[in-house]
C-alpha cells in the first residue's frame, strides 16, 4: 500500500523492497490499534463516569486500580520501545522534522513538573489519614509520577520518531498509552466536577438538585474508620491538589497530541531532504519579540495583567452577598468583552494581511498540522455549545437586566472569536515559509537551506541559482543571500503578523487561566441555572468546558508556531 507523503518536496519512492514490506498490512494494523483504543477507553469511561455517583456502586478505588494498572503497562511498554530503538540503529531510518517542536516539548516538560508537584500533594493527602484508606490510593500518584517522568523523557527524545521495526506492536503500544492519558484526563476532568459541584452545593442551601456530590463513604472507600481531613497539612494538600489539576489536564492532553503525530508516523517514507534531525520550516534560533512593532506585546501584557487583577477580583467577591456577586460578575464579564473584541478585530486583521501576502500556499501532507486544525476545531465545539445554550437561556428567559445584556454579548463575542481566530490560525499554519513565491510548491530549504541559515555561515555555501522574482538574472553571493533573508523578515507585514500572533498569545494564556483555576461564572450567573435547571445546565458545562480549556492553550502552541513562521 501507498505511504503518505512526506512534507519534503516530493514523496520519498519506496525503492527498497524490503521497506515496503514490512508495511503491506498498514490500514488494518491501525484498524487493530485503533479497536484495541476503543475498548480500553470505553471501559475507562464506563468505569470514572460510574464512580462520579453516588448510587452507582462503583468507587473510586476501582478507579484508581485500572487507571494504575493501564499506566503500568504503558511504562514498560515505553521502556521496551526505548531499549529496542537504541538496540537496533536501523528501527528508525527517518524522522519527521514537523512532530514535537520544542515549544510544544518543553510544554510538556513545564506540565510534567507541575503533575509531579500535585502528585506529591496527593501522596501527602491521602497519607494523612492512611489507617482508613485503601493503598491504592497511595499507589496511584506514585505509579502516575513514574509514568509521567518515562513518559516525558520517551516524548522528549523520540516525537519525531518514524519507526519501522515492529509495526503493528508499536501503534498498538501507542495507542495504548495515548488512551491512559485520555483516561487520566478523564479522572482529572470529573474529580475536578464534583469538586466544583461540591463547592457550588456548600453555598447554597437547597440540595435537591444536585447528582454530583461527594460522599463520605467513598472518600473513605474503606473498611471504616473517620477519614475527615482535619488537620492544617492535610487541607494544605488537598487544596494544593486541586489547584495542581488544570496542569495535570494539559500534560495529558500534550501527549495524547504527541503520541498521535508518532503513530501516524509509524512506518512512513519520507524524502531524503527530512532525514535525520533536520528543522523544517522552524528557524534554529528563536528571540521573543524579535523584530516586532512591540504594540502586540505590551498591549498582549496590559491584557494579561489587568485580566490576572479581575480575577482576582472575581475570587475574592463571588463567594460574597449577592450585592458583591453581582459586582464581580460585571466586572468579570466586562474584561471579557472587551478582550474578544480586541482578539476578533485582531484576527481579522491578520486575516486581511494575508490577503496582501504572496508566499506561497503549503499543500505537503503533515500529520502535525492536519492534527493541530482538527484539534482547533474539535475544541471550539466545546465553547460554541456553552455560548448557544447562554444566548437561547439569556433572549428567551427573564429577566432582562444588566447581566443578561453583557452574558449575551460576552457569548456571541466567544463565538465570533473562535471563528476568526481559527481562521487565521489556519490559514497562517498553511502558508510557506517567508520569501516562498506564489505557486512554488517547493520549501526554500532545498536550496541549501538559506532561508532560515545562520547569517555566519553563509559564506562558507555556494551561491544558490538566481531567483528572477527578487534578483533578476544575476547569481546570488553570500552578501547578496543575507539581504534576500533579511529583506522579508524585516517587511511590515511580517512585523505585523508576529505582533498579532503574539497579542493572540497572551491573550488565550489569560482566558485559559480564568477557567482552569475555577472561575465559573457559568453557575454564579443564575440566568442559565434557573432556565434549563441545574442538573442539565452542570451537565452541559462539565461535558464542554474542559474542551474550551484545552483549546485555549492549544490555541497557545499554535500561535507560537504562527510566531515562528511569520
Amino acid at each position: 500500500m501507498s505511504e503518505e507523503s512526506a512534507p519534503g518536496p516530493k514523496e520519498s519512492p519506496p525503492a527498497a523492497p524490503r521497506a515496503g514490506s514490512r508495511e503491506v498490512w498498514k490500514k488494518g494494523g491501525r484498524l487493530l490499534s485503533v479497536l484495541l483504543a476503543v475498548n480500553v477507553l470505553l471501559l475507562a469511561c464506563t468505569l470514572i463516569s460510574g464512580g462520579a455517583f453516588n448510587k452507582v456502586a462503583v468507587y473510586d478505588t476501582d478507579v484508581f486500580a485500572l487507571l494504575t494498572t493501564m499506566m503500568l503497562l504503558a511504562s514498560l511498554w515505553i521502556l521496551f520501545y526505548l531499549l529496542r530503538t537504541v538496540r537496533c540503529p536501523d528501527a528508525v531510518p527517518y524522522r519527521d522534522a514537523h512532530a514535537g517542536p520544542i515549544w510544544l516539548r518543553g510544554g510538556l516538560v513545564l506540565f510534567g513538573i507541575c503533575t509531579l508537584v500535585m502528585d506529591v500533594f496527593k501522596t501527602g493527602y491521602y497519607s494523612s489519614f492512611f489507617e482508613c484508606q485503601s493503598a491504592i490510593k497511595i499507589l496511584h500518584p506514585l505509579t502516575q509520577a513514574v509514568f509521567v517522568i518515562v513518559q516525558t523523557y520517551f516524548l522528549w527524545v523520540s516525537a519525531k520518531d518514524c519507526i519501522h521495526v515492529h509495526l503493528d506492536l508499536t501503534r498498538c503500544g501507542l495507542m495504548f498509552t495515548l488512551t491512559t492519558n485520555l483516561a487520566i484526563w478523564m479522572a482529572a476532568v470529573v474529580d475536578e466536577s464534583v469538586h466544583q459541584t461540591h463547592s457550588y452545593d456548600s453555598s447554597h442551601s437547597n440540595t435537591s438538585h444536585l447528582r454530583l456530590a461527594p460522599d463520605p463513604e467513598r472518600a473513605s472507600s474503606s473498611v471504616g474508620g473517620d477519614c475527615s481531613c482535619n488537620t492544617a497539612i492535610c487541607q494544605i494538600f488537598q487544596q494544593g491538589y486541586f489547584y495542581l489539576y488544570p496542569f495535570n489536564i494539559e500534560y495529558s492532553l500534550f501527549a495524547s497530541t504527541m503520541l498521535y503525530v508518532m503513530w501516524k508516523n509509524v512506518g512512513r517514507l519520507l524524502a531524503s531532504s527530512t532525514h535525520g534531525h533536520g528543522h523544517g520550516h522552524t528557524p534554529s534560533r528563536v528571540s521573543l519579540f524579535r523584530e516586532t512593532l512591540f504594540a502586540g506585546p505590551i498591549l498582549g501584557l496590559m491584557l494579561f495583567v489587568v485580566g490576572l487583577a479581575v480575577f482576582i477580583i472575581y475570587e475574592v467577591q463571588v463567594s460574597g452577598e449577592g450585592g458583591r456577586t453581582q459586582q464581580a460578575l460585571v466586572i468579570y464579564y466586562s474584561f471579557n468583552i472587551i478582550c474578544l473584541g480586541l482578539m476578533t478585530l485582531v484576527s481579522l486583521s491578520g486575516s486581511v494581511i494575508y490577503r496582501f501576502d504572496r508566499r506561497a500556499m503549503d499543500h505537503h501532507k503533515n500529520p502535525t498540522r492536519t492534527l493541530d486544525v482538527a484539534l482547533l476545531m474539535g475544541a471550539a465545539l466545546g465553547q460554541y455549545a456553552i455560548s448557544y445554550y447562554s444566548i437561547v437561556a439569556v433572549v428567551v428567559g427573564t429577566p432582562r437586566d444588566l447581566l443578561g445584556a453583557l452574558n449575551l454579548a460576552h457569548a456571541l463575542l466567544m463565538i465570533a472569536q473562535h471563528t476568526f481566530q481559527n481562521v487565521f490560525i489556519i490559514e497562517s499554519l498553511h502558508r510557506g515559509p517567508p520569501g516562498a513565491k506564489p505557486h512554488d510548491t517547493t520549501p526554500k530549504e532545498s536550496c541549501h537551506g538559506l532561508t532560515f541559515a545562520n547569517q555566519d555561515a553563509l559564506h562558507t555555501l555556494p551561491a544558490c541559482p538566481p531567483t528572477p522574482r527578487l534578483v533578476g538574472t544575476n547569481p546570488v553571493g553570500p552578501q547578496e543571500a543575507v539581504a534576500i533573508i533579511s529583506a522579508p523578515r524585516g517587511h511590515w507585514r511580517r512585523r505585523c503578523l508576529k505582533d498579532i500572533s503574539l497579542f493572540l498569545l497572551l491573550c488565550n494564556v489569560i482566558l485559559w487561566i480564568m477557567p482552569a483555576f475555577g472561575a465559573r461564572p457559568h453557575f454564579s450567573n443564575t440566568v442559565e441555572v434557573d432556565f434549563y435547571g441545574y442538573s442539565l445546565w452542570a451537565a452541559i458545562v462539565n461535558i464542554c468546558l474542559p474542551f474550551g480549556i484545552f483549546y485555549r492553550m492549544h490555541a497557545v502552541s499554535s500561535l507560537l508556531e504562527v510566531y515562528v513562521l511569520s
